[in-house]
């Protein structure tokens, strides 16, 4: 009993004197983290607000349509920007299969510029990318620079808009525009939709997707 009352009784006097010196019951320190955090050391709420990032990793699953086509809806999946350590750096890669000999899908490292807590970002593209239909096959380096406009800084809503080139330095090359928005339905589900234009061999093709969002 008595090593256990050196040890519990600094932290019971330590309690008492902040709870007299913030005029609060100890009881109110004790459950509160946030408080608990404070008292041990102030945090930099400026450098969390700045790095802490405005817009979240989605898992993404949906509906796809080609626009010029009866027969080619079909499904998609994707994982938008996973986080690889507090840098701006992020990895995202998604998936679409359609009827009528259509398809695409690819890898992308972006490396947004600004702190990540902005509510404005932009970020360059690197990655590697297909695009398959009736009239063209394109497949190699996609590079291209994408923009985040986070209108919630809990991941409740964003719009991003991006632009690349893909088959980069090949003899076939398109060029890929694409607008994405999200909305939280629940805390960590979102409803998104998605449009794209491929432009490639002088010909261009719409597509249109309705995807549900995972927040992990």
């Amino acid at each position: 009993m008595s090593f256990f009352f050196f040890i519990l009784a600094p932290m019971a006097i330590a309690q008492t004197s902040d709870a007299e010196r913030l005029d609060l019951d100890p009881e109110v320190i004790e459950n509160s983290p946030v408080l608990q955090r404070w008292l041990e050391e102030v945090p930099d709420v400026l450098d969390d607000i700045r790095n802490d990032p405005s817009f979240k990793t989605r898992v993404r699953l949906g509906y796809s349509q080609f626009s010029d086509a009866d027969d080619s809806s079909g499904v998609q999946i994707g994982v938008e920007d996973i986080f690889l350590g507090r840098t701006g750096l992020t990895l995202s890669g998604d998936y679409q299969a359609s009827g009528g000999d259509r398809s695409g899908g690819g890898a992308e490292l972006r490396y947004y510029l600004l702190p990540l807590g902005n509510y404005v970002n932009i970020a360059p593209v690197l990655g590697y990318r297909q695009l398959e239909s009736e009239d063209y096959s394109i497949d190699g380096l996609q590079l291209g620079g994408r923009v985040m406009l986070a209108l919630s800084r809990t991941g409740a809503a964003d719009i991003a808009l991006g632009y690349s080139r893909v088959g980069v330095g090949s003899e076939e090359s398109g060029g890929l525009f694409s607008v994405n928005v999200g909305y939280a339905v629940l805390p960590q589900l979102r409803l998104g939709a998605d449009w794209q234009r491929q432009d490639a061999e002088g010909e261009g093709e719409n597509r249109w997707g309705i995807v549900l969002e995972w927040l992990p």
